[in-house]
């Protein structure tokens, strides 16, 4: 018999068009030490290994999410800068992905993509729709205070 909570997976992708050219956008989202200023819920975020960002590069963020405070250990896996970036969480509440993909669009803009995927284990399980709902939401809003944090500064 199969347990459908043991498969049910969050997997939220968003994107948004930023009026820079992709390396700027690249390396400011790629930046560990920036995430709390353009994502609404990481308070601050602490590297666990030498800068700059690398591959197995570790960062640790701490965040508030649905009235709770989380804190998270990501491990870079992936990094191809100004393309790729795809970090895995190692320790934290349940395990996660999160990709950034950065693309030329029209008229030297960027299409920023932000993935996040992962297994809910324990009580989180029941929450997997409710919660990939609230990323949905969250992700499109720190992609929108991306874009505005770095369209201001090309101003």
């Amino acid at each position: 018999m199969v347990n459908y909570f043991q498969i049910m997976t969050v997997d939220v992708s968003t994107d948004i068009v930023i009026n820079a050219p992709r390396d700027r956008v690249s390396s400011y989202a790629a930046d560990p030490d920036h995430a709390p200023d353009w994502y609404v819920n990481i308070k601050r975020a602490e590297w666990q290994t030498p800068q700059p960002l690398a591959l197995g590069s570790r960062v640790t963020f701490v965040a508030a999410f649905l009235g709770r405070q989380l804190q998270y250990t990501y491990e870079i896996t992936e990094y191809v800068p100004g393309r790729t970036l795809v970090m895995r969480t190692v320790d934290g509440p349940f395990p996660m992905e999160t990709t950034y993909v950065w693309a030329d669009d029209r008229n030297g803009a960027t299409r920023m993509t932000l993935r996040n995927r992962g297994v809910p284990n324990g009580f989180s399980t029941l929450l997997a729709p409710f919660m990939a709902f609230m990323m949905r939401r969250e992700n499109r809003k720190d992609l929108r205070r991306l874009k505005s944090i770095i369209e201001k500064s090309a101003r």
